[in-house]
């Protein structure tokens, strides 16, 4: 299992490497032990982790009141529970076009 997600029952915690104010919000990859996300919001009162948890909603196909931020309000390093996803967290790194050389 990778380091940068956890399951547990139904919830999903993520381990994240966050960049906003980048030109759209995407999946980057893998920085480390952490997934990374660039964000379109600025990190500028809150609106940062606002668009975080409504992106990691979207990719998880869950209502927004099932994603909480557990830890890093302040900083790039950041916790997310996910509740009751069907999305196994692996499948993001494979659907999306990473900047990732072939082996």
């Amino acid at each position: 299992m990778a380091d940068w997600y956890r399951r547990n029952a139904d919830i999903i915690t993520l381990t994240l490497h966050v960049q906003p104010g980048a030109k759209r919000s995407e999946i980057a990859g893998l920085h480390g032990e952490a997934l990374k996300i660039r964000l379109a919001a600025p990190p500028v009162e809150g609106r940062a982790n606002e668009a975080l948890l409504k992106f990691m909603a979207k990719l998880f196909d869950v209502p927004l009141r099932q994603v909480e931020l557990k830890q890093g309000g302040q900083s790039r390093h950041k916790v997310v529970a996910i509740i009751g996803s069907k999305v196994e967290p692996e499948d993001l790194l494979k659907t999306d076009l990473l900047d990732v050389p072939a082996k």
